[in-house]
């Protein structure tokens, strides 16, 4: 036990191996939206942005280290409940850092993080898998191309295929 303490006392005036991106901030995070979409424009809660057609808010505050990307998918009233299930089971494997969510009458596909900590390329990532709910909700429900875990998503894609793939025999 000892040691470990020693050891640990050790490892906390250690210096990191790899050097970390300076903090985020809400104009650092303006500059990369801007960067991404030049005629991103602020709103009085953030910042509206499209990409690949699909309309994007980011919203901050510096104040609670937050930031929230989100994106409207559609109206509550019109999914079914397996279109609800299908959407929790992409949360668990294939929804990825982006999620589906409900607030306000919609169907939302949001990424959160706090903001000091986040990243340049997580930010973007964070946002394509966003857009990427959106744009495979009904289908593929995917954030991108990885499946994570033992979900359900891995199955229901391969009945798919293999579904698809049949649909070829009689050619």
């Amino acid at each position: 036990m000892f040691r470990s303490l020693l050891l640990s006392i050790a490892l906390m005036g250690a210096t990191p191996v790899f050097a970390q991106e300076e903090a985020m901030t809400a104009d650092r995070l303006i500059s990369i939206i801007v960067d991404l979409d030049p005629s991103a424009q602020p709103t009085p809660a953030g910042i509206e942005l499209t990409l690949e057609d699909i309309p994007v808010l980011v919203v901050f505050a510096p104040g609670a280290d937050r930031m929230r990307a989100m994106v409207p998918i559609a109206a509550v009233e019109d999914v079914t409940p397996e279109e609800m299930n299908r959407m929790m089971q992409a949360n668990f494997d294939t929804a990825l850092d982006a999620r589906y969510a409900v607030a306000q009458g919609r169907v939302w596909g949001v990424f959160i993080h706090p903001l000091a900590a986040l990243e340049r390329e997580q930010f973007i990532s964070g946002l394509a898998q966003t857009v990427n709910l959106a744009r495979t909700y009904g289908t593929l429900y995917s954030g991108g191309a990885n499946v994570f875990g033992q979900g359900d998503s891995a199955q229901i894609y391969q009945e798919l295929f293999e579904d698809l793939i049949g649909r070829g025999q009689d050619i």
